[in-house]
């Protein structure tokens, strides 16, 4: 009986964050670096979504800067959406060090 409880247990728990794994596909965030010269989105389940490049750090003399301007954003929002998903997976893996 206590078997056929928890397997029901564990069924909920893995719909649950099947659902939540589609929920966070949904959800984004949002990186800044240089002052906001360089905007990325990244969805939670850390699919770069965009990037937007204000074009006063175009600068054809100085194209390794807008690299490392658009690698700090890129790695932020990659951070954040990691964060997001950890704070959200969490609610079922808490302990379990389970993947996702």
């Amino acid at each position: 009986m206590q078997l056929n409880k928890m397997m029901k247990q564990a069924k909920k728990m893995m719909a649950d964050m099947a659902r939540t794994k589609e929920e966070l596909a949904r959800l984004s965030v949002e990186a800044t670096a240089g002052g906001g010269m360089v905007t990325v989105q990244v969805s939670g389940d850390q699919k770069l979504l965009g990037i937007k490049i204000d074009p006063q750090c175009v600068d054809p003399e100085d194209v390794e800067m807008l690299e490392d301007l658009v690698l700090a954003a890129v790695n932020d929002g990659l951070r954040q959406a990691e964060k997001l998903a950890q704070q959200e997976m969490g609610k079922y893996t808490a302990g379990l060090n389970l993947p996702f």
